[in-house]
């Protein structure tokens, strides 16, 4: 039952592409491409291309926040794509700017955070510490300061919720996050798929199968369907 259940949801979940060529900008092109893109190289591709067009609005206004957090989540992905360490590092510098640029948003904050955990579900704890500095601890730290600066936006408690379970299928405080999650206003494009990605592993935590709650959370986060 619990592997049928596991199944259905996967399959329900709703990948298919028509949208992804009309997102409005460069962060909605991204969000696009991380959660319905199934091809490496095409997913490559249009990192490259939203990654040109931020560069070229920096070169008129270097302090521009949205090209600058665009910037670093093209360089996010594409190091999670390539596994490239020094497109890890500059990633994790350029959140870091943002954040210290701006304490206070709750975006960047959680970029900062998925960085860390980011990296913990794909090289496990000793290695992304050993190879990036990654730790668990700080990216909870900077996903709970998220969640305490996004007010009752679903975005915050659903990444933490996803990453936490991609860690750690039997993560104990995951399930009041996605729950939170699934009340949560929903004013962007990726506010709206994670409170879905959320709401659908909540129903696989109540069949307690860790290794199929692991497996299905790391599906649902971004890149998660494009194989390494």
């Amino acid at each position: 039952m619990r592997l049928f259940l596991a199944a259905t949801v996967l399959v329900s979940t709703p990948f298919a592409t028509p949208a992804f060529a009309q997102a409005p900008n460069g962060r909605e092109a991204l969000t696009q491409m991380a959660f319905f893109a199934r091809d490496k190289a095409v997913a490559l591709d249009q990192i490259a291309s939203v990654e040109a067009a931020a560069r070229v609005t920096l070169a008129r206004a270097p302090t521009d926040a949205e090209a600058l957090m665009t910037l670093a989540m093209a360089t996010s992905y594409r190091a999670k794509l390539t596994r490239n360490r020094a497109d890890a590092l500059s990633a994790r510098d350029q959140f870091e700017a943002i954040v210290r640029r701006n304490p206070r948003d709750a975006e960047a904050q959680a970029a900062c955070g998925a960085w860390h955990l980011n990296a913990v579900v794909s090289l496990g704890t000793l290695m992304a510490r050993g190879a990036l500095g990654a730790r668990k601890a700080d990216g909870l730290e900077s996903l709970d300061r998220a969640i305490a600066l996004g007010g009752d936006r679903a975005l915050f408690p659903a990444l933490e919720g996803l990453l936490r379970l991609a860690i750690d299928g039997t993560d104990a405080g995951a399930a009041a996050l996605l729950a939170r999650a699934a009340k949560g206003s929903t004013p962007t494009p990726l506010d709206r798929i994670l409170q879905r990605h959320a709401v659908q592993l909540a129903v696989v935590v109540q069949g307690g199968d860790a290794k199929l709650i692991q497996a299905l959370a790391k599906r649902l986060l971004p890149l998660g369907q494009i194989k390494q």
